[in-house]
């Protein structure tokens, strides 16, 4: 029998209603996160990626609001109400209950995708750590502190008994983002979830992180939501791809299928975007034409349908695919191009 995931998710549904109408930011995205394993969700700025982990942690602000589905999370130190199965739904908590507010940073954790402006510029980074270390655990300043300058070492930022006084803005892009790292493993989460990790640093800082957080994860053991456009970051350091378009999932599948052979053509174009240092000299890179639709103005159908060289007139822009399993692999995706996706009326 296959283990229970640690995360659940299960068409999760997130709105915002404002004057202009309903934005349906994430339109019933269902994924899986095992313990120990780095998923990586992947898709254009807009696709719904943020808001779906900030759905997760429960941190919508009005006039936004899940509306439906569940995120059913197995909970490994904080006590809540479980059912069954041992998991406990974080969509039905109340976001500023205390129940909610245990889970966040003790159980699962947050890499936010701009340390800059996520940390408080009026407060040293170390007294932002001890504030979360003592919030979490039953322990003295002094002994926080020490936590704290154990876990900016184990991110190797250098002189940690030094920085740990220091204010984020006295810090370089690579430190400061080293420093978000501490912070987000200050209470050794279950789940950390880093959205855009190396957003704004350049490719070898970039590489210094991707590698820091593999080595991480293995000493830790635990389980990585990776919010990325860049599909080299996943190839990386992905077991697992979501992949994500106008807040629905497209496809998802182990990382090694997806990148071998892609089945929706959203996934293609996106691969076939990758600059590549077989292309011709001075040649255009491949791009996907059009953009994404205003959220006011959803096309009917399959939402990717105006933008697909596979168009089908009279049933894509017609019926909603549903995501479904590929025989013979281990993907799942949303596209009438596969026989076995039916058509519904």
């Amino acid at each position: 029998m296959a283990e229970q995931p640690l995360l659940q998710v299960r068409d999760l549904k997130t709105y915002f209603t404002v004057r202009e109408g309903v934005v349906r930011a994430v339109d019933g995205v269902s994924f899986d996160v095992q313990a120990g394993q780095t998923v990586g969700i992947v898709g254009e700025s807009g696709c719904g990626k943020s808001i779906t982990m900030r759905s997760i942690l429960n941190i919508i602000r009005k006039p936004g609001a899940i509306v439906s589905g569940s995120i059913r999370y197995r909970p490994q130190k904080v006590k809540l109400k479980t059912d069954a199965e041992g998991y406990a739904d974080l969509a039905r908590l109340k976001s500023t209950g205390r129940d909610m507010r245990s889970v966040r940073g003790s159980e699962i954790a947050l890499i936010p995708q701009e340390p800059m402006v996520s940390f408080s510029a009026l407060h040293s980074v170390g007294n932002q750590m001890i504030e979360m270390i003592r919030l979490h655990q039953q322990v003295d300043h002094a002994t926080a502190r020490a936590i704290a300058i154990e876990k900016l070492r184990q991110v190797g930022v250098p002189a940690p008994e030094r920085r740990i006084d220091m204010f984020s803005w006295e810090l370089s892009g690579g430190l400061r983002q080293r420093a978000m790292i501490a912070l987000s493993l200050s209470c050794d989460p279950s789940l950390l979830i880093a959205d855009e990790p190396t957003t704004a640093l350049d490719v070898t800082t970039q590489a210094q992180i991707l590698n820091l957080m593999r080595r991480l994860q293995s000493e830790l053991g635990m389980a990585v939501i990776m919010i990325t456009h860049d599909l080299g970051v996943v190839a990386q350091v992905s077991d697992y791809v979501v992949v994500m378009y106008l807040g629905r999932v497209v496809e998802q599948g182990p990382v090694e299928q997806i990148f071998a052979d892609p089945k929706h053509p959203y996934t293609q174009a996106l691969l076939r975007s990758i600059p590549s240092m077989h292309s011709v000299t001075r040649s255009e890179l491949p791009s996907i034409r059009g953009s994404i639709p205003i959220p006011f103005n959803r096309p009917p159908g399959c939402p990717f349908h105006n933008r697909c060289d596979a168009y089908m007139p009279g049933v894509c822009n017609v019926h909603a695919p549903e995501l479904t399993p590929v025989p013979g692999t281990d993907q799942a995706v949303s596209c009438f191009l596969y026989d076995e996706v039916e058509v519904r009326a």
